[in-house]
């Protein structure tokens, strides 16, 4: 588990980019897949809804699923954790990096406990300054677009060691803004993974919009796919 934790970390870091899964159901879940990974988003984010626990048992039932399908040959995550019971069943059904909307040291330890890569979420230098203390790999930096650029770019020179992924309303016209700002990737859900857009089964759609956030974040650092 530490190993390909260790991997998923750094394909994360190099591609700089996750796509977060939300509101898709198991039956849907690998085609979805299949099409964000044709369009180059391979660091996959399925997040657990908390409402009732049938949704949050979709939730390990796709996460389940997409390792039984692609293996090693994406980085998949857990998303929305809230607990260090889901931390444990997320590894269980084959999660090897968690990602939380806040900073919850329980979450973080336990994360970490289990060899998993953990990407907690936080706004201001005091939250981030103490998610990385208790072990966090990586920032998610939430809403980055209600802040915006400026604020990142403030908070950043401080902490310039501490990775952040700016997540919450990233197009792929706007992804350059945020990593030209100091982010070191970024995140998007429904601008990205559009559920009506599945609903009706258009993948080529999915495809295109991956393949659109892939390469933007690919050319703000001259890179090539």
């Amino acid at each position: 588990m530490i190993e390909s934790a260790k991997k998923a970390l750094a394909l994360i870091l190099q591609s700089r980019m996750i796509a977060v899964i939300r509101d898709i159901s198991p039956q849907r879940i690998i085609p979805a897949a299949h099409a964000l990974a044709e369009g180059g988003v391979v660091c996959l984010e399925v997040t657990f809804d908390s409402r009732s626990e049938e949704k949050s048992a979709d939730t390990l039932r796709s996460i389940t699923m997409l390792k039984e399908e692609f293996g090693d040959g994406i980085a998949l995550g857990a998303g929305t954790v809230l607990s260090a019971l889901h931390v444990r069943e997320a590894a269980e059904a084959g999660a090897v990096y968690i990602i939380s909307p806040g900073a919850d040291q329980s979450v973080i330890r336990e994360t970490k406990n289990l060899g998993l890569v953990s990407i907690p979420g936080a706004l201001t230098p005091t939250e981030i300054l103490n998610a990385w203390d208790w072990g966090a790999d990586v920032i998610k930096l939430f809403p980055a677009s209600v802040m915006g650029p400026d604020y990142i770019r403030a908070i950043k020179s401080p902490i310039r060691h501490i990775p952040l992924f700016a997540v919450g309303g990233v197009t792929p016209d706007n992804v350059k803004s945020f990593l030209d700002a100091g982010c070191d990737g970024v995140s998007a859900g429904g601008n990205l993974v559009d559920t009506k857009r599945i609903d009706a089964g258009d993948y080529a759609a999915i495809q295109g919009l991956a393949r659109a956030y892939a390469d933007a974040c690919a050319t703000v650092y001259g890179l090539s796919r």
